[in-house]
């Protein structure tokens, strides 16, 4: 499929504070993402979840379904109960010509929470570690014979945040879990996204693009910030207006097929959505152009 530049509703609809953007229609996001120049959009809370009426939204717009999150709980139950449900999500991202799974492991996470601060994220010991990484293999096999992959989202607030984390869950997964390479929360949780991206570039399946703003990465971090509070302060911008190096990044993944996704909460009453769907659409396409990923040298 070569590479496709999309994007996520979460700039102008937040799904875990849903009052941010809570009054904008999913046609108003639709259409500014089509305006800024994206091929394709993740799913959000606003979006059906029959393939039929996903479809009849999309079409008006002329935009692909790239996926979709699923929040996993395989700390819990096995990977066989975890599929059984997670089958309707799947199914609905097959109909929708979608081959990749957004996961990521959510059952004791606290990137939801407004009050808990970082510093109480979820870790796990080389038991959890080994349990996790069976399971996580398991489900990724098990998505894999329906011809989808799982790419794992590393997070901020997870179990899954920190570089040493991102390497112990390549280590302990087989080859049917991919990688979600997120540059903001590898950013933020410590890793140089270009060295993952050329440490796992033959894993990865699937990236967000979202930039950093390091002034309020720093105070969140000085001051213990929960996520939500840090997302709501600014920590997350779209490319271009940012600290990260996507030139860096992209360079590192000469062999990319698949979506870039822009992805970026912010607050869309401090940061109008298609103002900055429109900068960070047309940054990452001049970052993927000069990498040959896109455009003349790419064909």
């Amino acid at each position: 499929m070569g590479v496709r530049i999309g994007t996520n509703p979460i700039a102008w609809s937040n799904d875990d504070m849903q009052h941010l953007g809570g009054e904008t229609p999913l046609e108003t996001c639709l259409a500014e993402a089509k305006q800024a120049g994206f091929e394709g959009m993740e799913l959000g809370n606003k979006f059906p979840r029959d393939a039929a009426a996903l479809t009849a939204a999309l079409a008006p717009f002329g935009l692909a379904c790239v996926s979709g999150w699923y929040s996993a709980e395989l700390l819990l139950r096995e990977a066989e109960d975890e599929f059984a449900a997670a089958r309707a999500h799947v199914d609905l991202l097959k109909a929708m010509g979608a081959d990749v799974v957004v996961v990521a492991e959510t059952s004791n996470a606290i990137h939801t929470q407004l009050t808990v601060p970082l510093s109480r994220r979820p870790e796990l010991d080389d038991a959890g570690w080994a349990l996790f990484g069976r399971r996580l293999t398991a489900l990724g096999d098990l998505m894999a014979q329906e011809g989808m992959r799982l790419a794992y989202h590393h997070h901020m607030g997870t179990v899954v945040q920190s570089e040493a984390d991102i390497h112990r869950l390549m280590s302990e997964t087989g080859p049917s879990v991919h990688l979600l390479l997120d540059t903001g929360h590898a950013s933020w949780g410590g890793a140089d996204p270009a060295r993952l991206a050329e440490r796992y570039r033959h894993r990865i399946a699937h990236v967000h693009a979202k930039d950093v703003r390091s002034e309020v990465r720093e105070k969140a971090d000085a001051e213990d910030w929960s996520f939500l509070n840090s997302v709501l302060a600014g920590v997350y911008t779209v490319p271009g207006d940012g600290s990260v190096d996507f030139d860096a990044v992209l360079r590192a993944l000469p062999d990319y097929a698949g979506w870039v996704v822009v992805e970026a909460e912010q607050d869309p009453a401090k940061a109008h959505p298609l103002t900055y769907a429109k900068l960070g659409y047309a940054t990452l396409r001049g970052v993927l152009e000069r990498a040959g990923l896109v455009g003349e040298r790419a064909r």
